[in-house]
């Protein structure tokens, strides 16, 4: 089978071979964290053929006895050899119950290199932290990024390309399925939600309302940008006449979060320079499963869809990132990275002098030197430096590889 090497993921991990820590790689099922563990597991052996590679697997039934700490403890007994360099490689992890306690103790002994991939975040808001604090790096993978996604369907950069990107997602497996396979990509998007809320959301979190989680993810694909709150979901489900508590919806949100179908992103008071605690923005981890949610091809939906792509590119360039707030205004980013903030506005389209006012005007009310950008879908008139604020195309932004 064909194995695209996903070259920032793997480079990224090498820095932290061997250095002591436990590597955890996180992310939505299905990106292909288990391919990326593959590649460094025959790197690894490329590199040093008398290296000891035990590959666990956790989503292949010949490790399904594998449930407790114990199960694996002996599992391993024996395995672990002496004057060679041992690797742990498990693949989902969070589904062996009280992994933490073997992986410290492992650990501690400095016994091999583990590297372990997780599809729920409260591995390690929970297990990890708790138990691995300050012992292991956490490396989160997102779905094929439009580079990717180009490389991955063997496509030109094009307007076309960009399409369909923004329709069907960079879930990596949709090249052996084929782009032109309409129904088939469908399918496979719908199945591969289904999964996630299966093991990671009712197994995993304990959520049996299912249905109602799944009004929740409509919900918000409908509203992706769009500031949410407790008031707004309470008023939601009012008109879908469910009975839950404001409290109880932001729980199934945090749960899908939890399991990367969705990411928060808190409000930034840009001139009281802090974070505030109330109404929030959710984008998805994969713009395919979102518009699998909420439908393709509605009127208006695009702007909605650009806002996603932007923000998912600013994290796979590794930008801390929040909404901007003014006192009459609002920045749809503010990205941190290293201590130095850039501020990014999303527009469909620049064709009007008023939207150019407002895309534009909202940044030159920030005042300090950091980077400004506006990206739309479409090139402007006007150079692209308008008043000390650069303007890209989303093609050109989503080729970028720093800004």
């Amino acid at each position: 089978m064909k194995i695209i090497e996903r070259s920032q993921y793997i480079d990224h991990i090498r820095k932290f071979l061997n250095k002591g820590m436990i590597i955890a790689l996180t992310g939505q099922r299905r990106v292909g964290k288990s391919y990326i563990m593959r590649q460094l597991s025959a790197e690894i052996q490329a590199a040093n053929p008398d290296a000891n590679i035990i590959f666990i697997n956790k989503e292949k039934t010949v490790f399904s006895n594998l449930r407790t700490a114990d199960d694996l403890a002996r599992y391993l007994n024996g395995k672990l050899k002496d004057d060679v360099s041992n690797y742990l490689l498990i693949d989902e992890v969070q589904d062996i119950e009280g992994f933490e306690n073997i992986l410290r103790s492992l650990n501690a002994d400095e016994e091999c290199q583990i590297i372990v991939t997780g599809s729920n975040a409260k591995m390690l808001s929970s297990e990890l932290s708790t138990y691995l604090g300050g012992r292991y790096i956490e490396i989160h993978i997102q779905s094929l990024s439009y580079r990717e996604f180009l490389t991955f369907h063997g496509l030109e950069d094009s307007d076309k390309s960009l399409l369909k990107y923004l329709e069907y997602g960079g879930l990596p497996h949709l090249y052996r399925l084929g782009l032109e396979n309409e129904d088939m990509v469908w399918e496979y998007v719908q199945n591969i939600y289904n999964t996630i809320v299966l093991k990671d959301v009712v197994q995993r979190e304990g959520l049996r309302n299912v249905t109602l989680f799944e009004n929740l993810m409509r919900y918000v694909s409908d509203n992706t940008g769009q500031l949410v709150s407790a008031t707004s979901l309470a008023k939601y489900l009012k008109s879908q006449r469910v009975e839950l508590t404001p409290i109880s919806a932001i729980n199934y949100l945090k749960a899908a979060s939890n399991a990367y179908i969705v990411n928060k992103v808190s409000r930034y008071d840009i001139h009281g320079k802090r974070l505030l605690e109330t109404n929030d923005k959710y984008y998805f981890e994969d713009l395919g499963l979102r518009n699998m949610l909420v439908g393709t091809n509605r009127s208006g939906d695009i702007e909605k869809v650009i806002e996603n792509a932007v923000y998912l590119h600013l994290k796979n360039l590794g930008y801390k990132i929040s909404v901007g707030t003014l006192p009459n205004g609002e920045i749809d980013f503010v990205a941190e990275k290293g201590g130095t903030p850039i501020y990014i506005q999303v527009a469909y389209l620049i064709a009007e002098e008023k939207t150019l006012e407002r895309e534009f005007g909202n940044l030159l009310k920030i005042q300090d030197n950091y980077p400004k950008y506006v990206i739309s879908m479409n090139p402007m008139l006007r150079p692209q430096n308008y008043e000390g604020i650069r303007h890209l195309t989303l093609r050109q932004f989503l080729l970028t590889d720093r800004l």
